[in-house]
């Protein structure tokens, strides 16, 4: 029905063998035709050391964007939000323009509005900037 052949070769020498699954062992003689050259030739193992180096270079870029510049800026925001005080003047995330009346905790209450005397109050994490510092720089 289907014929089953086994082939092998062994390293020591150019014989490759080949044996009909059944039958007696035969062998036939067969030489390289590549020339003596880098392809032709087996190398050793390579070294992992500049794979490992990549990598650790890698790895070191993403720390850099993803974990410190984001920290970095909440820190610097967490050092501008305690150092206000009332009558600093500030620009919330979504661009309102207040001065600070009080400050209680997490817990800020803005003047918007001289006239009407209207009061806004938001979160510590609501205020972008602190203009009063702006105009002393």
């Amino acid at each position: 029905m289907h014929d089953m052949w086994i082939l092998a070769k062994t390293d020591a020498t150019d014989v490759v063998t080949s044996q009909r699954v059944g039958e007696e062992q035969t062998s036939t003689k067969t030489t390289a035709q590549e020339p003596n050259t880098a392809r032709g030739k087996q190398q050793g193992p390579q070294s992992l050391f500049p794979t490992w180096l990549f990598l650790g270079l890698i790895m070191v870029v993403m720390y850099m964007f993803f974990f410190r510049g984001p920290r970095k800026k909440q820190q610097d925001h967490k050092k501008m939000v305690q150092s206000l005080k009332k009558n600093d003047r500030v620009r919330t995330i979504g661009g309102i323009i207040g001065t600070i009346v009080d400050v209680k905790g997490d817990e800020i209450v803005l003047k918007i509005d001289e006239s009407n005397n209207t009061k806004l109050r938001v979160t510590t994490g609501a205020i972008g900037k602190n203009l009063s510092e702006e105009k002393k720089e």
